[in-house]
């Protein structure tokens, strides 16, 4: 029979001694090591809980060379190092037996930080942003679907035909949607909201802010954990853009703030919407900069099917303190609340990469002082291409290819990225996108096979 565990799931403010002592306490039979490939997908080596102590000292050799964005088969040797504040037992609704995760830092064979490593990316510009004097929180929706299995194939057949903050009988996915929730409780989390999204089996799930290393370990967490819940009631989740044509598509609004001393810099009372000079200017350098990243908070060819107008989704390159149509809205509340809302990102992305270039856009906008132009209160959406030329609102990209056109000419992304992960990153995605553009779909069969 297995051990029972203890009730706190919560990660522990540990040291070596620590961790050993809870898999002690606890009976752990494995320990699940965890990392994400460049595009976000996360991987895991899992090793027996005997060489806890031996894998905690001298981390674990892997090759690399198979997992996407890292290294080519004459260089794949890495170690994976276990974060020690990231251990976490794992909560039965995830495992059968006794378990504990731990997030690795990847390395070199000679002991430096391996370039590759998404979530180093995001660590060297966090650096930076204390460096600069700066805490920087970020607190993302995350925006899932919850289809149908059926037959044991996976559809698009959602699993109601519930609508914005509907409850039962309508939202049938309330006790999804609770385990889920208390699941990630036990994992540490602190849910701030979940409920029914607009369209029809469409869910979010919100939780509090934190530092942005935190986040992106609790996104990509939040995405294994609903898709290994929803399995229980045969159903699948998946972050998926844009699922179903017509419809609402699949988004990761993101809140961002940077704090100073446990205060908010980005709110000013005397300051215009009561906001800092230092949020206008990271406001001014996101919005810069917004087509240059929109390849990263945008990552698929699918991506690109949901940023388009009449869907709730930004399309437009501009900012306003009440419209949902800009591309960054500032939410109503002001003090220690104040935060810039970036409404483009999806949550089908690398969280490491996309906090990173989010944060570094900002910073570069505040070290160069770039001002926003006039906020746009009016729906941008129903606005004509004129009026839009005289607000000077400009677009996003339109798809994956014209996005990565953007990122290949930007000197910040290859900043902030570093060289191997710019460079593996355009390779694998322009790949994917000329595989996708040369296709011959459906629609192309039935609208022009039988009238050309």
């Amino acid at each position: 029979m297995a051990a029972k565990r203890v009730k706190s799931h919560a990660p522990l403010s540990v040291s070596k001694d620590r961790v050993l002592e809870s898999a002690a306490k606890n009976k752990l039979e494995y320990i699940r090591l965890q990392l994400t490939d460049i595009l976000g997908t996360p991987k895991n080596i899992v090793i027996p809980i005997r060489r806890l102590e031996e894998i905690l000292d001298d981390g674990i050799a892997f090759d690399a060379s198979s997992i996407i964005g890292y290294a080519t088969i004459e260089e794949s040797d890495l170690i994976a190092r276990p974060v020690l504040d990231s251990f976490c037992i794992l909560p039965e609704e995830l495992e059968k037996r006794p378990a504990a995760r731990m997030i690795c830092d990847i390395y070199n064979p000679d002991g430096g930080r391996f370039p590759g490593d998404p979530k180093y990316v995001l660590e060297r510009v966090v650096q930076k942003a204390s460096a600069m004097g700066f805490e920087f929180n970020t607190g993302p929706e995350c925006e899932f679907f919850l289809f149908k299995i059926l037959d044991g194939q996976l559809t698009t057949v959602p699993n109601d035909n519930g609508g914005y903050f509907d409850l039962s009988p309508l939202d049938l996915a309330e006790n999804v949607r609770e385990d889920i929730c208390s699941t990630l409780e036990k994992l540490g989390f602190q849910v701030y909201t979940s409920h029914h999204e607009c369209a029809a089996g469409q869910h979010e799930i919100n939780f509090h802010y934190a530092d942005a290393i935190t986040t992106a370990d609790r996104v990509v967490t939040l995405r294994y954990v609903a898709k290994a819940i929803a399995l229980k009631y045969n159903l699948h989740a998946t972050f998926m853009p844009k699922p179903i044509f017509g419809v609402n598509g699949t988004g990761m609004h993101t809140h961002m703030s940077l704090f100073r001393n446990g205060g908010n810099i980005f709110h000013d009372k005397k300051g215009p919407e009561e906001l800092s000079q230092t949020a206008m200017h990271f406001i001014g350098g996101l919005l810069k900069h917004s087509k240059e990243m929109a390849a990263i908070l945008n990552s698929k060819v699918n991506s690109y099917k949901r940023l388009v107008p009449g869907y709730e989704a930004p399309t437009y390159i501009a900012w306003s303190t009440e419209n949902r149509s800009a591309l960054i809205r500032i939410p109503a509340k002001r003090g220690n609340s104040t935060r810039v809302e970036l409404r483009n990102p999806d949550p089908a992305g690398n969280p490491y990469l996309q906090f990173a270039v989010m944060l570094a856009s900002g910073l570069k906008g505040i070290e160069t002082r770039i001002e926003p132009p006039e906020p746009v209160h009016k729906d941008i959406y129903s606005l004509t291409q004129r009026e839009r030329e005289l607000y000077k609102i400009d677009t996003l990209p339109y798809n994956l290819g014209h996005a990565l056109s953007f990122m290949e000419k930007s000197e910040l992304m290859l900043e902030t990225l570093g060289a191997h992960i710019f460079e593996n990153y355009l390779y694998i995605q322009n790949r994917e996108w000329n595989e996708y553009r040369t296709q011959v779909t459906k629609w192309e069969i039935d609208r022009y096979l039988s009238t050309i």
